[in-house]
């Protein structure tokens, strides 16, 4: 086994789909499976014995996807979870965000897709289908209902604690442009772009700029 090999660990309840994808990873160079299973505990266990490079996890299974994804993720907040599940809501996949997943994806993917993303997630990225992450950026630039009696989110101090250009620059961020578009937009260069995303991440102790686009959401969503 090379230092590049990617360790995976499979947790899905239904044993004909995760046994197929166990084989396909398999079959596949520089992954290795480490370790399947069918349940919440299965998933915290193998987690805690393999400490695999990724996780890919599905949502609907017995003592559920969340509970497991939430027990991970207080171990170690830097787990490279993904969701890899068949449920298109709303609630599951900002849940699933907010709760330290690093990348959701629905079932049906093609399996160089799949790779692809679980390559990019282990290199330090997020990952989102795309036909949800475009309904992330919907929800964002929408003008949703307002909230009766909406107390004060948790990241509001934070939020306002960026300064003008940090502001705007997330903003684009949120609006789903890249470094290099919103450095194009700005008239500034992409490397000014990087170091104002390190800094805005640090002041929302965000870990990704997925996770950061859903505190502005969040705060937007409010009145």
């Amino acid at each position: 086994m090379t230092t590049s090999t990617l360790r995976v660990a499979i947790v899905d309840d239904h044993p004909i789909f995760r046994n197929g994808l166990s084989r396909s990873l398999a079959d596949e160079p520089g992954f290795e499976v480490v370790g399947e299973g069918a349940s919440a505990a299965d998933a915290v266990a193998l987690f805690s014995q393999h400490r695999p490079d990724a996780l890919l996890l599905d949502l609907s299974m017995p003592g559920g996807g969340h509970e497991a994804l939430r027990q991970i993720i207080r171990q170690d907040a830097s787990a490279a979870v993904i969701v890899l599940t068949a449920s298109e809501e709303d609630d599951d996949l900002f849940d699933a965000l907010k709760e330290g997943a690093r990348g959701y994806i629905l079932k049906g993917v093609s399996a160089s897709t799949l790779v692809s993303a679980v390559r990019n997630v282990v290199a330090g990225e997020s990952y989102v289908s795309p036909s949800l992450a475009a309904r992330i950026l919907t929800e964002m630039r929408g003008d949703p209902p307002p909230v009766p009696n909406a107390a004060r989110g948790p990241h509001d101090d934070a939020l306002a604690s960026l300064t003008p250009r940090e502001e705007q620059i997330l903003g684009l961020v949120a609006d789903g442009n890249s470094n290099k578009e919103v450095a194009r937009q700005l008239n500034l260069q992409e490397k000014t772009i990087k170091h104002n995303m390190t800094r805005i991440l640090q002041k929302l102790k965000a870990r990704n700029r997925t996770e950061a686009a859903i505190f502005l959401r969040d705060a937007r969503s409010r009145p």
